[in-house]
């Protein structure tokens, strides 16, 4: 036992030192992050804490203007960017001209405010999972500071899930650890701290990651019931992802659950798992259709129509296979040339070959689930970025740790194990069960 609480508490050190090592290097940065879509995000969310539309966009001028004036520094890893190529003042009147424009001609409902015409804010409207994040934060330590922190809560709280998986599917400590460390140095760390919906959605994926290795382990309502939390509040901020994480996550336990029949082998709740992530695909695909959200449609026409300011196209599907083309043979030229993540997918088929792991299934849904998201958006302006194929980087981030382990750990947890939901009761509580999963 001494020996056990030992463990607990040198485990609880890394974690906190991992967590502030990392606070410490966004400090370097607490502004400089922003996208052309976090005044989008951020206007939204001044909206629904109070503010006028207008106000509410003048605000989110100023923070998005000042901080293209503020690029990240080199020493954070993935998050430097190219100087402003504009000046402040510049940047402020053009987007207030923009604003004006888009007023006068007919952008005048809505929660975010008017920086481009109606059908293209549409897209923002349909999101207001990340807006209603921000308002707490923005209203107790303002745009700068609450934006960041808001991030920091992210990336941070991701990064727990991260460990919690790799801890439940059987790993040590040590993996786990290592899995914390990589998701917040590798690009998914950077994506959490952006002022961008992503963060958000990634760190709900994380959530989903644990509750499938809850399912298949020994605490299958758990389990059920984070994946289908985590889908269901994913869907507000950013549904598309959402869509294709329980897509992909329902035809990877399909074929776990199809290859288990063929050889033999137990089954254990692949089945289950798949049932319950297939029925969720389809009600979010529903729920996407019942408030007439945009859709695949309209994100194929956004792409070929520069967000809607040429006329739409009467079949936009071959040009935008034609761009799928485009895209994925010079981001194949980029992986060449900068091969960090070719290496860290190789280190993760080594992984898959050489451990067998309830969270590397999973862990290769979810990269799918990147892969389609990517390919949903071939947009040679995000060829740079990670943000839109991050869910591919939790493969590395939760395979490669497993390497650490001398030992394989095993599979799927037995059907008839001896501690179950059903066995402790309605008292068991999400509460008591990471205090368990730390216990471990």
């Amino acid at each position: 036992m001494p020996n056990t609480r030992r463990t607990q508490h040198l485990v609880l050190i890394g974690m906190l030192l991992i967590a502030v090592a990392f606070t410490g290097l966004q400090l370097t940065a607490v502004t400089g992050r922003a996208s052309p879509d976090t005044k989008n995000y951020l206007s939204y969310a001044l909206s629904l804490s109070g503010e006028s539309r207008e106000e509410a966009g003048r605000r989110a001028i100023a923070y998005s203007c000042d901080s293209g004036q503020r690029a990240p520094l080199s020493t954070i890893p993935w998050t430097s960017r190219k100087a402003a190529g504009e000046t402040e003042g510049a940047c402020v009147r053009r987007l207030t001209d923009s604003v004006a424009h888009w007023s006068r001609n007919g952008n005048t409902s809505g929660m975010t405010a008017p920086f481009a015409n109606h059908r293209f804010m549409a897209i923002f409207e349909a999101r207001p999972g990340y807006p209603l994040l921000l308002v707490p934060f923005l209203t107790l330590f303002g745009v700068v500071w609450g934006l960041w922190l808001a991030g920091l809560a992210v990336a941070l709280a991701g990064s727990v899930c991260v460990l919690l998986a790799l801890r439940c599917s059987g790993a040590s400590w040590r993996a786990g650890l290592a899995g914390q460390a990589l998701y917040l140095a590798l690009p998914t760390g950077t994506v959490a701290m952006n002022p961008l919906s992503d963060g958000l959605t990634l760190a709900l994926g994380t959530a989903v990651v644990l509750g499938c290795v809850l399912l298949l382990r020994d605490r299958p309502r758990l389990g059920a019931a984070l994946v289908a939390g985590g889908l269901a509040l994913m869907f507000p901020v950013r549904y598309s992802q959402a869509l294709l994480l329980a897509a992909a996550l329902a035809a990877g336990f399909t074929l776990w659950w199809g290859w288990c029949r063929l050889r033999g082998q137990p089954v254990a709740r692949t089945g289950a798992a798949a049932v319950l992530c297939g029925g969720l695909a389809a009600s979010i695909y529903a729920g996407v259709h019942l408030p007439s959200w945009p859709t695949g449609q309209d994100s194929a026409q956004d792409l070929l129509t520069h967000h809607y300011r040429r006329p739409d196209l009467p079949n936009p599907w071959p040009e935008f296979f034609a761009q799928e083309w485009v895209f994925w043979t010079a981001w194949l030229g980029r992986q060449a040339t900068y091969p960090v993540l070719p290496a860290l997918l190789a280190l993760s088929a080594w992984a898959l070959l050489r451990r067998r792991s309830v969270v590397l299934p999973v862990a290769l849904a979810a990269g799918a689930a990147g892969l389609l998201n990517q390919a949903g958006h071939p947009n040679l302006a995000q060829l740079l970025g990670y943000r839109l194929i991050v869910f591919v980087w939790l493969l590395p981030v939760l395979a490669i740790p497993l390497l650490l382990d001398r030992q394989p750990r095993p599979g799927p947890a037995r059907p008839d194990a001896s501690v179950t939901d059903a066995d402790q009761g309605p008292r068991q509580t999400l509460a008591k069960a990471v205090f368990s999963m730390v216990r471990r």
